[in-house]
């Protein structure tokens, strides 16, 4: 895959087997930041996270490179933030099937009271056909921020939809990286702390550890390939030291 908006930088790459990571790289923070949503090809097509709303144009334009976005089935989103679920009601509009997917606490205190249509809420440990794979719904509240939040697991790939978790400053310009993002992610979060240091931080980074996940596909920056396990405790021992 390659650039669908040239003048934007919005591009859109295969992270595993019919995932798509779609990035768009902004100028908010010195030294580049980025946005990313992931398209999951099946008989039910998922988009996880939307964007900010103003960048609906170019992510309805990249997922169109994939596969036509009347076809999204599930809008689905880790937290209710803007660049998680800006253009969700833009979305449910081009996709007249689609059904926003969230944490049934998201489901309870804003997103069926913001979306046009009613959300499919997820419980923890959920899991969801999308016709050739299927994903599974973690809870994660308070990781890294609101009470809401959750995120996916798609069994076939061994993709973790991780959200905020492990953002990188710049622009992501490796859609899939192999090297170490412990380090920068921790980099980029030292001067603005975005996590909330929940008690409960350790055991909910050991509940995303136990699906053992070879890729983590993440909202900021480039994914990540490997031993997603290991990532995710030694992210661990970084916010919950000892």
């Amino acid at each position: 895959m390659a650039t669908t908006n040239s003048s934007a930088g919005t591009n859109v790459h295969e992270i595993a087997d019919g995932i798509y990571r779609i990035n768009t790289p902004v100028s908010l923070v010195p030294g580049g930041f980025s946005f990313n949503q992931y398209l999951v090809v099946d008989d039910q097509p998922l988009l996880f996270h939307t964007g900010p709303r103003k960048l609906f144009p170019l992510v309805r334009a990249a997922v169109d490179s994939v596969i036509p976005a009347s076809r999204l089935r599930f809008i689905a989103l880790s937290h209710f933030e803007a660049d998680e679920c800006g253009s969700l009601n833009e979305w449910l509009a081009v996709a007249p099937q689609s059904v926003p997917l969230c944490s049934r606490v998201a489901a309870m205190v804003s997103v069926d009271d913001v979306a046009d249509r009613p959300a499919l809420a997820m419980a923890d440990g959920a899991m969801l056909d999308l016709g050739s794979r299927s994903v599974k719904w973690l809870d994660a509240p308070h990781l890294p921020h609101g009470w809401e939040t959750g995120y996916l697991m798609e069994s076939r790939t061994g993709t973790l939809f991780c959200g905020d978790l492990f953002t990188q400053g710049g622009v992501g310009a490796a859609a899939l990286s192999r090297e170490d993002i412990l380090d920068s992610s921790e980099a980029f979060r030292q001067p603005m702390d975005y996590f909330s240091h929940s008690t409960h931080t350790r055991q909910l980074i050991e509940h995303l550890a136990a699906q053992s996940p070879g890729t983590l596909a993440c909202m900021h920056g480039s994914a990540w390939s490997g031993d997603g396990a290991g990532l995710l405790r030694a992210l661990g021992e970084r916010l919950v030291p000892g």
